[in-house]
C-alpha cells in the first residue's frame, strides 16, 4: 500500500514511477541510480519492500513481547506509521546515499497520513489477524 500511496502522489506532482524508484535506489547507490533505468528501479522496488517487511518484522517482535500492541492495534498501529515516517526521516535516509530534499510541511503531513493509513495500521491489523496468540 505504501510504494502505490507514494506512486499516486508523487505521479500527481509529477513524478515519474521509474523516477520514484530509482531514487529509493539512491540510498545504495546516490545520484547514479539515475542512469541505471529499469535495473536501479528494481533495485529501489526491492529495497523498498525489504524495508516494509523490517518495519513489519519490527512490530511483529515488538507485539509478542508486549501484547498490548495487539489489543489496542487501531491506536498503536497509527503511532507506529507515525514512528516510522520519523526513523525514516531522520535515521535512514541522512544515513544513505540519497540526496536530501529541502523541508516541506506539505510532504511531511502527507506523508505522515501515508504512513499511518499505508504502514503502520495495515501492519497491526495484520498482526492482529495472523499471528499466533
Amino acid at each position: 500500500m505504501d510504494i502505490t500511496a507514494a506512486l499516486v502522489v508523487y505521479g500527481h506532482y509529477g513524478l515519474a514511477p521509474m523516477r520514484l524508484l530509482q531514487g529509493i535506489a539512491a540510498g545504495l547507490l546516490g545520484r547514479r541510480s539515475f542512469d541505471g533505468g529499469a535495473a536501479t528501479a528494481a533495485l529501489g522496488l526491492a529495497c523498498h519492500y525489504f524495508i516494509a517487511c523490517s518495519a513489519a518484522s519490527v512490530y511483529y517482535a515488538a507485539s509478542r513481547a508486549m501484547p498490548v500492541l495487539v489489543r489496542h492495534f487501531l491506536g498503536f498501529g497509527a503511532l507506529y506509521g507515525v514512528c516510522v515516517y520519523y526513523f525514516m526521516q531522520y535515521a535512514v535516509l541522512p544515513l544513505s546515499a540519497a540526496t536530501r530534499r529541502p523541508f516541506s510541511l506539505k510532504f511531511m503531513i502527507i506523508g505522515v497520513v501515508i504512513h499511518i493509513c499505508c504502514v503502520g495500521l495495515p501492519i497491526a491489523t495484520t498482526i492482529r489477524r495472523l499471528a499466533p496468540r
